[in-house]
């Protein structure tokens, strides 16, 4: 099933899809200053937990899905070094910052390569990777379960996928002011730093319509992963989820 991400209803793919690729093609440059800002800086504390908690060893073949500018990538890189990392993003123009900050040597001397991927339709063979890693993606996703079934697909046996999303403060009070924030601050700092207000209002209310912890989890082990377990960060508003492919 399809769904606009917006509102979690059925809907066509195109829809999102297109949607998707307009914000963030328009907002590349200036996304990196938003997440500092609109996190307060947390997100670089969510990333470290992230890289923690993967299961990723110098000998394996990496996959960043909805790479981005890169942030997850490089975060890999330097806490893991695994061999290769491939990076890959719906939107050309987010992997074009993602490749200025390679070149400046983000990446130290792991190999990255670029690639223009849905997620939904992953153009490599089964078994190719050791490890997935995705933020900030499965969210802005018209077809999770088929995007989930790619994932794994490529996985090899026992390898790792490890997400990081924004979530739901398990506090009533908490998660109260967790929905403010996101209706009233996120476009206010989106239309601030890049100047698309409405850009922001749809990514404000993907985040509320996300499924929370315990039902992504299920979605995962729905897809066939194993091992499925989440981490919350920031009292439930970002969550590390983890899961493996069968032996």
């Amino acid at each position: 099933m399809s769904i606009d991400t917006a509102t979690g209803m059925e809907a066509p793919a195109e829809l999102s899809s297109e949607r998707v690729k307009g914000i963030f093609s328009s907002i590349a440059t200036k996304y990196e200053r938003f997440n500092a800002l609109s996190s307060f800086g947390a997100y670089r504390l969510w990333l470290a937990g992230m890289m923690r908690q993967a299961a990723i060893g110098p000998a394996d073949d990496v996959i960043d899905i909805a790479g981005g500018t890169g942030d997850v990538t490089f975060a890999c890189a330097r806490a893991k070094a695994p061999r290769h990392i491939q990076c890959t993003d719906l939107v050309p123009e987010m992997l074009d910052v993602a490749r200025a900050h390679y070149a400046e040597g983000a990446a130290g001397d792991v190999p990255v390569d670029f690639a223009t991927v849905d997620a939904q339709n992953i153009p490599y063979p089964d078994a190719s990777y050791d490890a997935i890693t995705m933020a900030y993606g499965i969210r802005n996703m018209p077809e999770r379960e088929r995007a989930l079934a790619e994932m794994l697909r490529v996985l090899r046996p026992g390898g790792t996928f490890t997400c990081l999303e924004f979530s739901t403060p398990p506090n009533r009070a908490w998660r109260a002011l967790y929905h403010f924030y996101l209706r009233h601050l996120i476009p206010f700092w989106g239309g601030l730093v890049t100047g698309d207000r409405e850009g922001f209002v749809y990514l404000s209310r993907s985040i509320k319509a996300f499924p929370d912890q315990e039902a992504f989890a299920a979605m995962l082990r729905d897809a066939g992963f194993t091992d499925v377990a989440w981490k919350n960060y920031t009292g439930g508003i970002a969550a590390v989820h983890t899961a493996r492919k069968p032996e």
